[in-house]
């Protein structure tokens, strides 16, 4: 997230972080992560931040459907009782409402979680009312390795999927796993949109916060705004 809000070309943004401490992507520890949740809000609803993004996206869908609304609502009403005027985010919401502004019915998907969380991803979305027409699981349950995917693994899943009839593909359905610099290149190579839970998290942010969509090499869907003039 630092590194697709730091190429905007005209705001400067800072960046707040507070973490959920968890080793191992399973049940048991998503939900004991998700119960860390009020910590974080207090220790970043006092910086002054005009957004927060709870960025773990399986968190909050194995959860169940509809749950990033409860979630968006939870962290909204503690920043309110705070003085916080922030808005309040997920990952979760940011790829269902982005998928939905895109107007994307039917995606395709790249995870890195063990299959049963991945499924439960692909349950969640679809309950959203988007067909999911192909999806891959990289069947990586340590947290720390999730962040160290190779790019290229990546890849390997995405040439694999079936794209015919896709309107999106999401190269990954988690901010954590390694993608940004792969959107632009698969975007090319596979001729429709590509976004990650990442770039989606992104341009709700910007939307947030009222400033212009406008990030290059990160996809179409982070330069909606590149043909609109400045004010």
């Amino acid at each position: 997230m630092p590194r697709i809000l730091a190429r905007h070309p005209e705001r400067e943004f800072t960046f707040h972080s507070s973490r959920m401490r968890m080793q191992k992507v399973s049940p048991e520890q998503l939900r004991a992560m998700n119960a860390q949740r009020e910590r974080c809000v207090i220790e970043l609803g006092d910086a002054g931040v005009d957004a927060v993004l709870y960025a773990c996206l399986v968190a909050i869908m194995s959860t169940g459907p509809g749950a990033h609304r409860d979630a968006e609502l939870a962290v909204a009403e503690q920043l309110a009782a705070g003085g916080s005027e922030a808005s309040a985010l997920s990952s979760a919401g940011a790829l269902v409402d982005t998928l939905n502004d895109m107007g994307a019915k039917r995606i395709a998907v790249v995870t890195p979680y063990l299959r049963p969380l991945a499924e439960q991803v692909v349950a969640y979305l679809e309950n959203e009312g988007i067909e999911v027409a192909d999806w891959r699981a990289l069947e990586v349950g340590d947290n720390a390795e999730v962040g160290c995917i190779p790019g290229d693994r990546v890849m390997e899943a995405a040439r694999s999927l079936d794209l015919d009839g896709v309107d999106v593909l999401v190269l990954s359905a988690c901010v954590q796993m390694p993608s940004l610099d792969l959107v632009q290149a698969a975007e090319d190579e596979f001729g429709i949109p590509v976004i990650t839970a990442a770039t989606a998290g992104a341009y709700r942010i910007l939307r947030a916060v009222g400033a212009r969509v406008d990030i290059p090499d990160a996809g179409s869907l982070l330069r909606a705004d590149a043909a609109v003039p400045a004010n």
